[in-house]
C-alpha cells in the first residue's frame, strides 16, 4: 500500500538497497505511488510468492529489465569463524510483536533475505547475503546507531557506551560477520515502464 515501483521491485527480487536499481528518475519518486492487492494460497513458499509477484509488475507496468554487473561498494554478511549464535526454527513458528528499528532487530522467525534488507536500511549500504542460510531464524540483535555516536557532546559519549556497533554486534549476538567489500554488484536496471499500469 501506498509504495513506489522502486520499492516494489526491491520486495520482489530481494534487493537490499536503492543503490541496486537504476531506472527512470519517477519510479522512486515518492509522488507516484501504488497500492497492490493480490492473494496467494497461504501455504504458498516465499520463493513462489515472489516469482508471482515478478510477473504480475511485468505485466501490470509492461516491465523491460536486465540485469548488468556494475563496481559498487558494499557490505557481505557471511558466517563467522567462531560458528553460529542464532537457532533455526520451523517456516510455522508463531512471530508476534516482531521489532525492526534502528539499533534493535527482534524476531522469533526470519529469513536472510528479510535480515539483510533490513541491516541495508540501517546501514545505508548495500547488504549481499553470503552466509548461505535458507529457512527462518530466530533473531535479536541489539547495537548503538552511529548516529548515536558521531557528532560529539555528552549524549553521544554516552550512546558509544551503551552498546556495539552493528558490525559488532551481528559477530558477537548472531555469530555472522558484516564486512566492506567492493566489486560487481548485481544491479537490476528498468530499460522500460509504464508510469500508468494496466487496471484489475
Amino acid at each position: 500500500s501506498n509504495v513506489t515501483l522502486n520499492d516494489c521491485l526491491k520486495f520482489a527480487y530481494t534487493i537490499s538497497n536503492d543503490l541496486q536499481i537504476e531506472g527512470p528518475a519517477w519510479i522512486r519518486n515518492k509522488e507516484v505511488r501504488f497500492d497492490i492487492t493480490a492473494k496467494t494460497a497461504l501455504d504458498t513458499p516465499r520463493a513462489q510468492m515472489l516469482l508471482m509477484l515478478q510477473r504480475l509488475l511485468t505485466e501490470r507496468f509492461q516491465l523491460v529489465l536486465h540485469h548488468e554487473p556494475k563496481e559498487r561498494s558494499y557490505l557481505a554478511l557471511s558466517a563467522g569463524k567462531k560458528g553460529l549464535k542464532i537457532q533455526s526454527v520451523p517456516a510455522d513458528t508463531p512471530n508476534p510483536g516482531q521489532t525492526s528499528v534502528s539499533g534493535r532487530i527482534v524476531s522469533k522467525r526470519m529469513p536472510m533475505p528479510i535480515l539483510v534488507l533490513l541491516l541495508s536500511r540501517f546501514t545505508g549500504q548495500p547488504v549481499v547475503d553470503m552466509t548461505g542460510l535458507e529457512g527462518f531464524y530466530e533473531i535479536h540483535l541489539e547495537w548503538t546507531p552511529e548516529s548515536l555516536t558521531a557528532g560529539g557532546g555528552a549524549e553521544s559519549v554516552a550512546g558509544a557506551q551503551s552498546g556495539p556497533s552493528v558490525y559488532t554486534a551481528v559477530q558477537e549476538q548472531l555469530g555472522l560477520k558484516l564486512e566492506s567489500r567492493k566489486g560487481p554488484l548485481d544491479i537490476l536496471i528498468v530499460d522500460h515502464a509504464e508510469k500508468t499500469p494496466t487496471a484489475n
